[in-house]
């Protein structure tokens, strides 16, 4: 990326720096007074903000039990969610682990013990250092050339679920359910043993000598970075009711709400590239036109009970995590849209969805706009590398140009996936008044292609 472009700010270039929870940066770069809390800002190496362990987390000043970094000021609704967790979390209904999937993550439940988020702590991502499933570890250890997919960023995954929400926003889709990046400390998640026995050994300080544990600045285990998304009730996988459907098919109106959603669904995932979308990892709700007491009632069913309105369908898009690459995948899998062989994928685009999203894709500040939402929640990574987001937002531009060219002709979700991948690069000039973009084709192909 070009030392001109505007995702860049001219802070980012020192490289003794690190990352301080105390003030904020503006949108632009700048630094600004009296800050939230929660915001990012680049410190020098050599400032306490350096040492994790002596920065304070309790805020004496207002005599409050724990520092919030999880402030959302444009979203109270949000922020209240968090804080319900938090005071769960401190009244001992712990996240439960979720033993499904690749990486440590934990269903977050209410004061009632109501699941209300799904939390993934960076740290135990598939490549994190506390990834707690030993199945993962293993494979890692015994076979790593079949381990994980050289075109994705490590340990970005909570970032890409993040990221995955924002585009979603953006383009008014409304398949994703909201989600931030959020921190949270809780005794069920993966911690090393030297954080176990240093939190207990702060606690019985506190509790045998109170004014040695009172110069402590945190008591109890170290807050996780992690994705934290909002739970959604009533969902299935989408191979169960998918099975069901083509069992007993949908009233036509139905099966039109259907098809708008799963376009919804296509858009997202073209655009951020999501490399693991199988029919497991994206669900559907069946909201029935009465209630049936949960089972499935058919066609027949219906007109005998005399049901007249239509269900309602909705879909819920998660586990992005794995999206966003920095390069097309091109090594030994393709990791390909496995909804691309379902019956909707061979229905052209409708007009709804054109009128959706092809105003807003066509246009470049639409575009730049975006891709500064990106880099704003990208950079917050300590790991951070910006010449690798700019690869990110390279293969992002010409999922974008496939889209839009695949709307304008009315192909199918289908024809979709078969057209070469792109990738645009963009060059500023010194003045920053003229932006060029360079296209290329993709011609390396994975090993075991799926065309």
């Amino acid at each position: 990326m070009e030392e001109t472009s505007p995702l860049v700010s001219p802070l980012q270039d020192s490289t003794d720096c690190s990352f301080c929870h105390s003030e904020a940066s503006s949108p632009r770069g700048g630094f600004r007074a009296n800050a939230t809390p929660g915001s990012v800002v680049r410190v020098s190496a050599g400032s306490p903000g350096n040492d994790r362990e002596r920065q304070p987390l309790l805020d004496r000043s207002r005599g409050t039990s724990q520092y919030h970094r999880n402030e959302f000021p444009d979203d109270p609704e949000f922020r209240e969610i968090v804080r319900r967790a938090e005071k769960a979390i401190e009244e001992e209904i712990f996240p439960e682990r979720i033993y499904q999937g690749s990486s440590g993550s934990y269903f977050v439940k209410d004061s009632q013990g109501k699941i209300i988020g799904v939390f993934k702590p960076k740290n135990e991502e598939p490549y994190g250092q506390l990834n707690p499933k030993w199945t993962k570890w293993l494979q890692k250890l015994c076979c790593p050339c079949c381990f994980g997919r050289d075109c994705l960023v490590l340990n970005q995954g909570y970032l890409s679920e993040v990221g995955a929400s924002l585009v979603d926003q953006k383009l008014g889709l409304n398949v994703v359910p909201k989600t931030k990046v959020v921190y949270l400390a809780s005794e069920t998640f993966n911690y090393n043993a030297i954080d176990r026995v240093k939190s207990r050994g702060k606690r019985l300080a506190l509790e045998k000598v109170p004014k040695v544990g009172q110069c402590f600045h945190r008591i109890g285990l170290p807050p996780k970075v992690g994705s934290f998304q909002l739970f959604v009730e009533g969902y299935k996988d989408a191979d169960y009711w998918l099975r069901r459907f083509e069992a007993d098919p949908l009233p036509p109106k139905t099966n039109r709400q259907l098809q708008l959603k799963f376009e919804r669904l296509v858009v997202l995932d073209y655009i951020i590239r999501n490399t693991d979308r199988g029919n497991d990892n994206w669900l559907i709700k069946y909201d029935y036109p009465m209630d049936t007491g949960g089972i499935f009632v058919s066609k027949q069913q219906q007109h005998m009970i005399g049901m007249v309105k239509d269900p309602i369908i909705k879909i819920a898009a998660i586990d992005n995590g794995l999206a966003f690459p920095l390069k097309h995948p091109d090594s030994w899998r393709a990791y390909p849209f496995y909804w691309a062989w379902l019956p909707q994928a061979k229905v052209p685009f409708s007009q709804e969805i054109r009128d959706l999203v092809l105003p807003k894709l066509s246009d470049p500040n639409f575009i730049r706009d975006l891709e500064e939402d990106l880099y704003e929640l990208f950079k917050r990574d300590p790991g951070f590398d910006r010449g690798q987001f700019h690869k990110q937002l390279s293969v992002m531009r010409g999922q974008i140009l496939n889209l839009c060219q695949a709307l304008k002709e009315a192909k199918m979700p289908f024809q979709l996936v078969q057209m070469p991948p792109v990738i645009v690069e963009t060059a500023r000039a010194p003045q920053r008044a003229n932006e060029s973009y360079t296209q290329s084709f993709q011609s390396r192909k994975p090993f075991f292609t799926w065309w």
